[in-house]
């Protein structure tokens, strides 16, 4: 009988396989970091093939060091920096062009031009989004229109999209399946989430020949069987590849967020706050998007979602490019030493803003400096702004869903800074939960895959094993957290429109 599940988890900066137990816990992980391409600014891409051989790697790599038989894995999850967007050739199964990365604004004026178009409430009525370069729709068009035999492909049948799923899939099946997940289709801005299918008439008016899309399919499901012959894998043939699921939804299962109003926050490269809305979509008046989350068999699941463009990747800004700090932790010690930001406010819109303001043309800045203001001031302003912007999203979902929120399940990198989640908790008035597995991505991959091929029962059997680490609660009065957000807002104005 099987064992383990493994699960793959391809995000922004780095790549990771974990093996989980039947219970949940950890028995084998490895991770991989790959580079990242900044060709200008505002621009950001990945080689699709640095992303596919490090996450061999690191599956390699876990296995070797868990010591687990490979013949004790009962599936492969997959879980996925979402929007990426890579095209390559069926025939030699080589990228035509550098993913194109989800932060990436290239697109910024082919969104405006969309609008100008007026498909803004078309987009939003069908697809469950704004219209905006963060989503992988423009970055196909940007490809297909600017990269050399590209379209020529396309229109010979050769060429094929995917986000880093279907990328995946299709490579560890030797070439034999194109899918993706309806999670991953609901934010490329093609998918229509009440249909579950691909929108002719967006296709149409991007110019995308629908022959280069993949097959959408629920989230737990066998879409076929690792290859024979996959370089440094060969261990794995014939492991079902079972699970697939963009990130932030794969953290919300892996956060047993099964119930419509429960709500988690991931603390990666970005932030992302989904909650669960359950078989119903909730359509956002506040700039939030909506889509699927899941699809288990014939049933799916909505989350309306607000996301945070920069969040974990401020403190690696800190660490690699201003020097401020040798590591992470440092800057909790630092942020620890002070009792505030000294009236200083870090916006951090390297990339533009994301919900609820949805600003392409923002940039970062610091306001309020005075000459008393230190890097110990600084450090505390940084982990401010990752609480603000979530306390900004959760303020927009509960207008939007008429739910106020009693407790927000937390995870992700910087989720282990325990002075963030005490600002966090006094920013939003209400508890934050920290598991004990703080791996909720891998593991809601992981969850999803063994659901397929019965390693886990049901929901209720995956429930029993979410173990709490700490919970934290609001100290600060209201008073001072109006005073303190007020003051965000603020600083908010001073950074729209700033590249426009």
């Amino acid at each position: 009988m099987a064992k383990y599940v493994l699960a793959l988890d391809q995000g922004t900066t780095s790549s990771r396989a974990i093996i989980f137990d039947k219970k949940g816990n950890i028995v084998g992980k490895a991770q991989n970091e790959f580079e990242q391409i900044y060709p200008q600014a505002g621009w950001v891409e990945h080689d699709p093939l640095a992303i596919l051989y490090s996450q061999f790697q690191a599956v390699s790599s876990c296995i070797l060091s868990s010591g687990v038989n490979p013949c004790d894995i009962a599936g492969i999850g997959i879980t996925n920096q979402r929007e990426t967007t890579i095209l390559w050739d069926r025939q030699t199964g080589k990228p035509v062009y550098n993913a194109i990365v989800w932060q990436c604004r290239r697109t910024a004026e082919l969104c405006e031009e969309l609008k100008a178009q007026g498909l803004e409430d078309y987009i939003k009525e069908k697809t469950g989004l704004l219209i905006d370069a963060y989503f992988s729709a423009t970055k196909i068009k940007w490809i297909l229109d600017n990269v050399a035999g590209a379209r020529e492909l396309a229109e010979q049948g050769r060429l094929l999209f995917g986000t880093v799923e279907t990328w995946i899939i299709w490579n560890l099946t030797g070439g034999s399946v194109h899918v993706t997940d309806y999670s991953n289709a609901s934010r490329t801005m093609l998918f229509d989430v009440d249909k579950l299918c691909w929108d002719e008439y967006l296709c149409e008016k991007l110019g995308i020949p629908m022959s280069i899309l993949p097959e959408p399919a629920p989230s737990s499901k066998i879409y076929g069987r690792v290859a024979k012959g996959i370089l440094g894998l060969e261990f794995l043939e014939g492991i079902p590849i079972c699970g697939a699921v963009g990130d932030q939804p794969a953290a919300l299962f892996g956060q047993c967020c099964f119930e419509p109003g429960q709500a988690k926050n991931t603390y990666g490269t970005g932030c992302f706050l989904l909650m669960n809305t359950g078989e119903k979509r909730v359509k956002s008046k506040n700039n939030l998007l909506t889509g699927v989350a899941w699809g288990i068999g014939n049933k799916v699941e909505y989350a309306i979602e607000g996301s945070a463009f920069n969040a974990g990747s401020v403190i690696k800004w800190l660490r690699d490019e201003v020097h401020l700090i040798d590591n992470a932790r440092r800057c909790d010690e630092l942020a620890e030493s002070v009792p505030d930001a000294n009236g200083i406010y870090f916006v951090p819109a390297f990339t533009g803003l994301g919900a609820p303001y949805w600003d392409m043309y923002a940039r970062g800045c610091i306001v309020g400096l005075t000459r008393g203001v230190n890097r110990a001031h600084i450090a505390r302003s940084v982990l401010e702004a990752i609480t603000y912007q979530m306390t900004d999203l959760l303020e927009a979902m509960k207008s939007d869903s008429g739910i106020d929120f009693t407790e927000l399940r937390v995870d992700g990198g910087a989720s282990v800074s325990d002075i963030m989640l005490q600002i966090q908790a006094d920013m939003i008035r209400c508890s934050v939960n920290r598991p004990k597995t703080v791996e909720t991505t891998a593991l809601g991959a992981a969850y999803l895959a063994g659901l397929a091929v019965g390693f886990w029962k049901d929901k209720e059997e995956i429930q029993n094993n979410r173990a709490v680490e700490r919970v934290f609660t609001p100290q600060m009065s209201q008073e001072r957290r109006d005073e303190l957000y007020s003051g965000w807002k603020k600083a908010v104005e001073c950074s729209k429109g700033w590249a426009k």
